[in-house]
């Protein structure tokens, strides 16, 4: 990143944080969790212990951070490297991002900046300055993207509450600033899992390693095979809601299953992952030392702000998450996608100078689509 487009960004996030302290609070527990942060073009500082908002709020004034972090474990000693730290327990977090999704829509809001000559382009094979084949993908989130992720959000709210009885004011859904959202789970029965446990938990909720046997469909006894209840929890409730559909229908069904073969009935089940199953990050859900974007802090990919979603239905990321001011600030940028904040339209814009809010220029410049003049 340029000096002067740093030197814009950090000034646009000082003054974020400075107006902003009442949506950037320490977790709970505070003196039990390891936090950290990164600046621009700075690695990583980790380790650190902060007990109070007062402590949290000097650090963000004093380093201008580009990035904020906090565990979702606990620790007797979180300042210490890591095998010294004695873990405690640890917050359930699940990871929704929408380019996980393998959307139809991406290919319309991404490009490419070539690594050589720094042109930007819609995705070819080769840069169509210098025919560098080396370059970087940029996507800009679209409305369907947010829309699919809540979908997902959606049901692992559901599996989160029925199948785990997870209290409903122990989960708290966050927008992560970019390109989806982060699920907390909190004060639950799961804290003291481990990683192993949590991958399999992960697997559970994503509808993974399914087997017929889990619904009474014998392999090497197939036509004595029995089937789940519509009314019954979990996995087996689910697959019989979605292949029987009522309980009139259900005798013919299973007439249907049982004349089939067991191949077929794993096919069955393995159409239906995407819809019985959230489609979550198990990598992230299963880490037990990871440390996360803090709430209320901004995300340097974007300039947006990882921010509670009190109703996901109504959240629209491009307003309720876009808090940088809207100074009029002169830059370049080569985006060759139209994007929309704040119900205001912006691009394309194909390397010419242009005048814009301070908060679409931050996010041009985040994006790698735009430098200062």
């Amino acid at each position: 990143m340029h000096e002067s487009d740093q030197k814009l960004l950090e000034e646009s996030f000082k003054k974020y944080y400075f107006d902003n302290f009442d949506l950037i609070h320490v977790p709970g527990k505070p003196s039990e969790r390891e936090f950290g942060y990164q600046k621009f073009n700075v690695g990583m500082n980790r380790h650190i212990t902060l007990k109070s908002d007062e402590e949290l709020h000097l650090l963000l004034i004093t380093n201008i951070p580009s990035d904020v972090y906090c565990s979702n474990a606990y620790y007797s000693f979180p300042s210490l490297p890591m095998p010294e730290k004695d873990w405690q327990g640890a917050d359930l977090i699940f990871d929704i991002d929408s380019k996980d999704l393998n959307l139809n829509c991406r290919k319309e809001h991404t490009c490419a900046k070539c690594l050589s000559c720094s042109s930007v382009f819609k995705i070819q094979s080769n840069c169509p300055k210098c025919n560098s084949t080396k370059f970087d993908i940029k996507s800009l989130t679209c409305n369907i993207c947010i829309s699919s992720a809540k979908d997902e959000v959606t049901k692992l709210y559901d599996i989160l509450t029925n199948d785990l009885a997870i209290e409903e004011e122990n989960i708290q859904t966050y927008f992560s600033g970019n390109e989806g959202f982060h699920i907390y789970v909190t004060n639950s029965q799961y804290q003291k899992l481990g990683s192993r446990e949590r991958s399999e938990l992960a697997d559970y909720i994503m509808f993974r390693g399914v087997i017929p046997e889990t619904f009474g469909i014998k392999k090497f006894d197939f036509e004595k095979s029995s089937f789940p209840e519509l009314n019954e929890k979990g996995w087996r409730g689910k697959v019989a809601k979605q292949i029987v559909g009522s309980k009139s229908k259900k005798p013919k069904i299973i007439r249907e299953i049982i004349s089939g073969s067991y191949t077929m009935f794993q096919k069955k089940l393995d159409d239906l992952k995407d819809v019985i199953g959230a489609r979550i990050d198990p990598n992230v859900t299963m880490d037990i030392h990871r440390i996360f974007r803090l709430a209320g802090s901004l995300n340097s990919k974007s300039g947006f702000s990882k921010i509670l979603c009190k109703n996901i239905e109504k959240f629209n990321p491009f307003t309720d998450a876009c808090l940088l001011d809207d100074e009029t600030t002169e830059i370049k940028a080569s985006c060759p996608i139209q994007f929309k904040l704040k119900n205001r339209k912006f691009g394309p814009y194909n390397d010419e100078k242009i005048s814009v809010p301070k908060y679409a220029a931050a996010y041009m410049i985040c994006k790698g689509l735009a430098s200062t003049v």
